[in-house]
């Protein structure tokens, strides 16, 4: 039985949905990104954005989560905690975190130029009501990274709590390819003396 002209027509026109595109998941930021958009924010003087972006770096949550919090979540008195706890929306497990001090006087200014209250979403959407979307955060995550010279399609995620400690100090700078290369051969050494004195199991086949 052979397939009629129509159907193989059919299915050599077909384009799959990926073709052109990268797929999988984005590499994160690095700390020299970050300090570029924190540093053009601050700059621009656009203070919402820059509370946000601040608070998405230091909580390490998902977008979902970002968008939906409230004022209470990060200042229950009025003033931005040194820590704080939400619950994640997809998992519905409460994740810890800590604010810098350079997040919570972005907060505080944040606070005082809205005159947001209690109980109020902290970013609110283009109606004023309700939260920001997820959409919203996506689009101004990408303006964030084309504002500095960066890809949005092939980087842009906020570090996750898995991927390690992302070390936003003034201080930080890249490590050179040495220090990188010292710090294999650290690991590599502490590996061997592990093992290093054990007595060798003997081979049954020779006894």
């Amino acid at each position: 039985m052979t397939d009629s002209p129509t159907t193989v027509s059919a299915v050599s026109k077909h384009v799959p949905w990926n073709k052109g595109k990268i797929v999988g998941a984005k590499p994160p930021l690095r700390p020299k990104h970050v300090w570029s958009i924190r540093s053009k924010l601050q700059v621009e003087g656009r203070m919402r954005d820059l509370v946000l972006f601040n608070v998405a770096i230091d909580s390490r949550l998902r977008g979902c989560d970002v968008v939906a919090l409230r004022v209470d979540d990060l200042a229950p008195g009025g003033y931005s905690a040194d820590r704080a706890t939400v619950r994640q929306k997809k998992t519905g497990r409460p994740v810890k975190f800590e604010l810098t001090e350079t997040t919570r006087q972005a907060i505080d200014d944040y606070l005082r130029v809205t005159g947001k209250k209690s109980g109020e979403y902290l970013f609110t959407g283009r109606r004023l009501i309700g939260h920001m979307t997820t959409r919203q955060y996506a689009r101004l995550l990408s303006r964030w990274l084309t504002n500095i010279g960066l890809d949005p399609h092939l980087l842009g995620r906020i570090p996750s709590p898995h991927q390690g400690y992302l070390d936003l100090s003034p201080n930080w700078q890249p490590a050179s390819r040495t220090a990188r290369s010292g710090a294999h051969q650290n690991r590599e050494h502490r590996s061997i003396s592990r093992h290093r004195g054990r007595r060798r199991p003997r081979d049954s086949r020779t006894s």
